[in-house]
């Protein structure tokens, strides 16, 4: 049953792979549709995670799940940097009010 854990890192893992390829894409609505797949996945595990427990095996594996998770999400804060950037730059020039409206 706590095979079942795993599956869930790996499929969080391939969520964030897939949003990693959709920032170097520059498609950032299929990032977003991608993390809310993912939102729903933590979730879930969140919920099993509490009935179940991993093995040191299976705690090892979720481990390197988790910085190649985590490295992946470094990969693409640093492509949303220069849209984050931009829209700042906008926010400034444009003030908040024209951006709203």
């Amino acid at each position: 049953m706590s095979d079942r854990l795993i599956d869930y890192y790996k499929a969080i893992e391939d969520g964030s792979r897939k949003m990693l390829d959709a920032a170097r894409a520059d498609d950032w609505d299929e990032v977003v549709r991608f993390e809310g797949a993912c939102a729903v996945l933590i979730a879930q595990l969140r919920e099993h995670s509490r009935s179940l427990n991993l093995d040191p095996q299976q705690r090892a594996e979720k481990a390197q799940i988790m910085q190649r998770i985590l490295r992946m999400d470094a990969q693409m804060r640093e492509l949303a940097d220069p849209c984050l950037d931009h829209l700042s730059q906008l926010y400034e020039e444009r003030g908040a009010a024209q951006l709203l409206h």
